[in-house]
């Protein structure tokens, strides 16, 4: 994984401009942020009790579709990416005779950037400056963000949208480094007669999460997924949380030129939540394209991101 957690690695150190123009915008062009001075949340903003009632009027079946991936101590089992790591241990409690026996575990883990992630807006900074110009220097700590932990996120529950770019493609998985541009996604939805609305979860089906129970060492090494363009045209579209079932959502390796520029532009000028390493699989076969999507990130206070285990019903 050495050169891949390189790219990951740069993502400060960058220029920021990039083949089709794309630069940060300075501070006072982007802050505050859509939801005000001082906003921690961003897009998960726009959670509210309309949007559990729009959410709930999707289901009509009851079948449900777990969409996370399992953790495990296992590399086999479970993806993780670089120096990463997930390590579960056993507490041993032998049987005693006659008598209860609790059975616990110890778990050394970065929990916050594992699995099915999601990504708070701590995760990313451009030179000093996170989501809404929050400086390093002022929120950094060893034991956590003073602000913008995924904390803030909360239990989210919207219409959730499955844009299946590789079915789009007659494929079951798109190229590595294909990127997937805005014609790509509008004309995915229009196939099954969608549009986009504000407060959705936008899931993109890419066909990578095939390898994550079979192939970990190809589904790091470079993936399709969304390139600068398509951000923007998502941007456009304000979605609660746009998602994934390859490692960054965006395309791997960056368009040339960049790095991760779609985790600057959702994360840090947008305020757009990520959601990566999705389990897509039995959503596309079901071909459940609108559904009623529930996610809840771990209150883990100053975390950077959350393990998460999303579903999606209808």
């Amino acid at each position: 994984f050495a050169s891949f957690t390189l790219v990951i690695s740069v993502m400060t150190a960058g220029s920021g401009v990039g083949a089709d123009g794309f630069k940060m915008p300075p501070d006072s062009q982007r802050c505050p942020s859509r939801w005000g001075p001082g906003d921690e949340r961003g897009s998960a903003n726009w959670m509210s009790p309309a949007q559990v009632i729009r959410a709930t009027q999707l289901i009509h079946t009851g079948e449900f579709f777990e969409l996370g991936d399992g953790l495990s101590s296992d590399p086999n089992v479970s993806f993780v990416l670089g120096s990463r790591s997930f390590k579960l241990y056993t507490k041993p409690a032998p049987p005693k005779p006659d008598q209860r026996v609790a059975q616990e575990e110890r778990v050394v883990a970065e929990l916050g950037q594992l699995g099915t992630q999601l990504d708070a807006l701590s995760h990313q900074m451009w030179g000093d400056s996170f989501y809404n110009c929050f400086k390093y220097n002022d929120i950094f700590t060893p034991t956590g963000f003073r602000k913008l932990g995924v904390e803030n996120v909360g239990f989210l529950m919207t219409r959730a949208v499955l844009i299946d770019v590789a079915g789009l493609k007659g494929v079951d998985i798109l190229p590595a480094g294909y990127v997937i541009t805005p014609e790509d996604l509008q004309q995915a939805l229009s196939r099954n007669n969608l549009a986009l609305e504000p407060g959705d979860a936008v899931l993109i089906n890419t066909g990578y999460g095939r390898l994550l129970s079979n192939d970990h060492t190809r589904y790091a090494k470079a993936s399709a997924g969304v390139g600068v363009a398509a951000g923007r045209w998502l941007v456009t579209k304000e979605p609660m949380l746009v998602g994934a079932d390859n490692c960054c959502v965006e395309v791997i390796p960056s368009e040339p030129g960049m790095s991760l520029p779609v985790h600057s532009l959702m994360l840090i000028e947008n305020g757009i939540l990520l959601l990566e390493n999705l389990k897509l699989e039995q959503l596309v076969a079901a071909k459940a394209h609108e559904t009623a999507f529930v996610l809840q990130p771990m209150k883990m206070r100053g975390a950077t991101g959350s393990a998460v285990a999303p579903v999606a019903v209808r």
